[in-house]
């Protein structure tokens, strides 16, 4: 009789065990699309805010080019190929010079930001780990999903493969900063929203109370290192 009541004990308990793993790994897969779907919702939102950002901007023209703005922009690139041990191209950095001056950006900045994205290797085609979100790609480490509404709102062309092109990339990279910096004015917040995104930003801030990430610290640490006199108007 022991027996027979052991063995229905056993039977009974592992019945349970097992419906509230079911019920576990259902409530665990619930849960993981309502954050995709919760996540898909805030990109979204971010698109929008960006494309008021680009709609309520001055039609002013870009800076042209000239004499000055080259001869800083040659400056620039010549610190950056020397200190990336000719890993980031002298070409890569005349256009990273012409795009941050027209943008009033720091080179240095968006420099010391695809040196962290991809390791210290610079290597444009790069692909970052898998992520329940997907892949990120290129220089810029930008993904699928965002890069090109970040593009449409910038008036550049899209196709996936570009996100493989270092000079799409530092384009891509100098727009979003912008964005980002005029949204926030402050470069702990901005940096640390191009890491994370807008919504990991206010995650992150409310659960540690400040913008001060290890992401956004180490860039602006290391881009405090160059020759920033040379950029002032």
């Amino acid at each position: 009789m022991k027996r027979v009541f052991l063995s229905s004990l056993i039977v009974i308990l592992t019945l349970t065990a097992g419906f509230f793993y079911v019920e576990n790994r259902q409530l665990h897969h619930t849960i993981t699309e309502n954050e995709l779907a919760y996540e898909e919702l805030r990109t979204v939102q971010e698109m929008e805010q960006i494309q008021l950002y680009y709609l309520q901007q001055p039609k002013a023209e870009v800076p042209a080019a000239n004499y000055d703005t080259w001869l800083r922009s040659k400056e620039v690139a010549d610190q950056l190929y020397q200190d990336s041990d000719g890993r980031f191209k002298k070409e890569w950095g005349l256009f990273l010079g012409e795009r941050a001056q027209q943008r009033d950006i720091d080179p240095f900045l968006v420099y010391e930001l695809l040196r962290t994205e991809t390791g210290g290797t610079f290597d444009p085609t790069l692909v970052g780990p898998e992520t329940r979100y997907g892949h990120a790609y290129g220089m810029a480490q930008f993904m699928k999903n965002t890069a090109p509404w970040i593009a449409e709102m910038a008036g550049l062309p899209y196709e996936d493969e570009l996100l493989f092109d270092p000079l799409y990339s530092i384009e891509l990279s100098v727009e979003y900063l912008s964005f980002l910096y005029h949204e926030y004015e402050d470069w702990d917040h901005a940096l640390t929203a191009y890491h994370r995104g807008m919504y990991g930003l206010e995650k992150y801030l409310s659960e540690n109370g400040h913008a001060e990430s290890w992401y956004a610290v180490e860039i602006q640490e290391n881009a405090d290192k160059f020759n920033w006199v040379a950029y002032v108007n």
